[in-house]
């Protein structure tokens, strides 16, 4: 049945591209959603660049033969226009893009009462408002992971006493026949009989066998794995085949750390990488403290401090790295840096361990940038937990890192692995549960 998709701004800001999202249906944007997304075209920021990609795209659809005001056809058999109401359109707008929304959405609903209106907006309240007009309102669906479904990156296999010697022994076991796998899974085979009573492996790039872990009993940087999630982490991050590796986890699980402590063991000790790259969003938790004075460095150092402590964890737990024993002295010499995600877009960055903390409060669109920049010899590391989220305009679902884990979940170059046990401390781990 055919429909009438009224946008907000947001959604443009979320992803430009969305108009294509909407099959054969209608999609509407109002003309004050065009002057809400001018007032962001000039920033230097992710924001100003979906705005100045919004506004491009809807400019190179306009021609001769089509008007945004009429229709224009797209090529998925839908229609886009931009609605202006001509007795407003000169009108000084006091009461915002929002209640634009909602008497365009009513304006189209009296113009055809047979074809459903519906309002796409990441504003909750509008929803509300909408709802309360007697106005369909939901969410943009498209790059939504519903986090109860997202694949863990792993399964348990039963397996004989005989099967788990084999495994040992061979150093490969078939997957079991009927059994869904993707590559780089992780397995847990366990016995429930008597003899071996388990073994770690994963599935190879092929999905036809499951082959042991990276041996990792003497832990990195002075740190050793401590459940066998930990051990699957420390496997993906050391193997050179894998490029993209997902971590997730409550607090205290400890993915931040290990990604840390495989970036500075293969980049300052094995020297497989010029330098480790750490990158971080920056979002305040709780109210913003405004301003800070300083250099750009100095302006950074509150929001980069959980890095920094990570680091000379593992220089205390690990001993000196060359010569080094603190983290500001690894930076001057340019074996560590530390940036915020502002700084990326634009860059190509080769022969580098990056890891990009945080990654749950980047939207689908941040993600794409940030991956995109990932050049040869690289190897990148995003740590998140969806439950932990301060951009406002992202959620569990809709976040960036969750929709990177869906996209790339049967890619032989990527491994996910969701850290389950909290190994902070006994506090930290009941707060994560209980609070």
């Amino acid at each position: 049945m055919h429909k009438n998709y009224i946008l907000d701004a947001n959604i443009l800001i979320h992803d430009p591209n969305s108009i294509f999202q909407f099959a054969d249906n209608t999609v509407i944007i109002p003309v004050g959603v065009i002057s809400e997304i001018d007032q962001f075209k000039k920033e230097r920021t992710d924001r100003g660049y979906s705005a100045r990609a919004v506004v491009r795209l809807l400019d190179s659809l306009r021609d001769e033969r089509h008007s945004l005001a009429s229709g224009v056809p797209l090529n998925n058999g839908g229609t886009l226009k931009v609605f202006c109401d001509p007795g407003r359109v000169f009108a000084s707008n006091h009461d915002g893009a929002d209640v634009e929304i909602l008497r365009v959405a009513r304006m189209v609903q009296e113009a055809e009462p047979d074809v459903p209106v519906i309002v796409v907006t990441k504003d909750i309240n509008l929803r509300i408002r909408a709802d309360a007009v007697g106005v369909r309102a939901e969410d943009y669906e498209s790059d939504r992971v519903a986090l109860a479904d997202l694949y863990s990156g792993q399964v348990e296999v039963a397996a004989s006493a005989e099967q788990i010697t084999q495994f040992h022994q061979a150093g490969q076991l078939p997957v079991p026949d009927g059994l869904q796998v993707t590559a780089n899974q992780y397995v847990l085979l366990r016995n429930a009989g008597e003899g071996p009573s388990s073994a770690l492996g994963k599935i190879d790039a092929d999905c036809s066998r499951i082959v042991p872990i990276l041996e990792s009993r003497e832990g990195l940087g002075g740190i050793k794995p401590r459940n066998k999630e930990q051990y699957f982490a420390f496997d993906a991050l050391l193997d050179d085949r894998i490029q993209l590796v997902t971590l997730m986890g409550k607090a205290g699980t400890g993915k931040t750390l290990l990604a840390i402590a495989a970036g500075m063991h293969l980049t300052l000790r094995r020297k497989q990488y010029r330098h480790l790259l750490v990158c971080r969003p920056i979002f305040p938790v709780g109210r913003d403290l405004g301003f800070l004075p300083g250099d750009v460095g100095q302006k950074l150092d509150p929001w980069m401090k959980p890095i920094v402590d990570a680091v000379e964890y593992l220089l205390d737990a690990g001993g000196l790295v060359r010569g080094h024993a603190d983290c500001q002295s690894l930076m001057q010499q340019g074996m560590i840096e530390i940036q915020p995600l502002t700084y990326i877009r634009g860059r190509s960055i080769s022969k580098r361990f990056v890891v990009i903390d945080e990654a749950q409060n980047l939207t689908p669109l941040e993600v794409k940038t940030v991956i995109t920049r990932i050049g040869q010899g690289s190897k990148v590391v995003l740590t998140g937990d969806p439950y932990q989220i301060d951009n406002p305009y992202v959620d569990a679902d809709s976040n960036g890192f969750t929709y990177l884990v869906n996209r790339f979940k049967s890619q032989p170059i990527a491994a996910h692995i969701e850290l389950r046990k909290g190994e902070r401390s006994e506090l930290a781990e009941l707060a994560a549960n209980l609070l």
